[in-house]
């Protein structure tokens, strides 16, 4: 009878607490422990968090800014893709630009605590965002460096806001591509290109991983509870898959403009995401004042599988001549 008792009062006691709350803390403290970590990190790299208002206060935007910005520095944009927010995507980068520019980087709209009520998932709408709150933190002038959908970011900042580029660098980013070549390479992928970017489970991050670096599959070795947690924690999910749809949506083919600002244009030489095919295209659309990098034996994520080579190429071109 007292056994019977105490199994009664625990199955009450369990309707009134659910261990559901707990459980997802649990999933999430290794990435958010993580997550904290790269914030201290960052700011032991002379970056402070900041928070600005836009878009008459329906868009707030997230910047990591050098504190106290030299005048002798160039001032220099990062921008990210997809996979988490800016901090794991720079990690490996962020410690020796910041010794040789003025870093700013933006969490892009539905990335990081980034946040908008506006309906726009165009890349316009994200380079409009950027640009507005690199103005209202003062910055006027910089060069930009950005990867794979970052790209799409960057190459609208550069054609509507000439005024303010003047440099860019684009890594592995799929940029004038005819959509009818586009929709077969999303078929060759063999897997649906959202579940990938926005993942369900860890499998999809695996596979995430295995397509982006070339050199080894680092995925295999991340356990399931830090990418489940990594899932959990991840905010916006079903703007992200819109904006991903408005990238792959069906348009008419329009040729985008040719900037007028020197581009450097670096690309994994073994990326499957966006082929080396994408990147000649690219050279060609842009014409003289354009130059092609080729990394050799680097996949997509040359931020991950080439972080110094990539900072040697980015400070050379920035920091050189015109």
């Amino acid at each position: 009878m007292a056994s019977l008792w105490l199994l009664r009062r625990l199955l009450s006691f369990r309707q009134i607490i659910s261990l559901k709350p707990l459980y997802g803390l649990i999933n999430r403290f290794p990435v958010t422990s993580a997550d904290a970590i790269l914030s201290a990190y960052f700011r032991y790299c002379n970056l402070s968090r900041s928070m600005i208002y836009l878009d008459d206060n329906q868009t707030t935007l997230y910047f990591w800014a050098t504190k106290n910005g030299s005048r002798k520095k160039h001032n220099l944009v990062l921008i990210h893709g997809f996979g988490g927010n800016s901090k794991w995507q720079f990690i490996l980068q962020v410690a020796q630009l910041t010794r040789d520019f003025n870093v700013y980087i933006p969490d892009l709209v539905f990335f990081g605590e980034s946040y908008s009520r506006n309906a726009d998932r165009s890349d316009k709408f994200q380079a409009k965002c950027v640009c507005d709150g690199l103005k209202k933190i003062g910055v006027e002038r910089f060069s930009v460096y950005a990867i794979s959908y970052g790209g799409f970011v960057a190459y609208r900042m550069a054609e509507l806001h000439e005024e303010m580029v003047e440099k860019l660098v684009i890594v592995s980013s799929g940029i004038v591509c005819r959509q009818d070549r586009k929709l077969e390479h999303v078929k060759k992928l063999g897997r649906n290109v959202v579940d990938l970017l926005v993942a369900k489970t860890p499998e999809d991050l695996r596979a995430l991983c295995r397509m982006s670096i070339h050199k080894y599959d680092i995925g295999r070795w991340i356990p399931d509870f830090f990418l489940w947690g990594f899932i959990a924690i991840e905010c916006c999910k079903e703007e992200k898959k819109e904006l991903v749809q408005e990238l792959l949506a069906e348009k008419p083919d329009v040729d985008l403009p040719v900037l007028n600002q020197e581009t450097l244009l670096i690309w994994g030489e073994k990326d499957i995401v966006f082929p080396l095919e994408w990147a000649y295209h690219l050279h060609r659309h842009l014409g003289a004042k354009a130059k092609l990098e080729i990394i050799r034996d680097v996949g997509h994520a040359a931020n991950f599988e080439a972080p110094f080579s990539l900072n040697r190429f980015i400070t050379s071109f920035v920091l050189g001549s015109s």
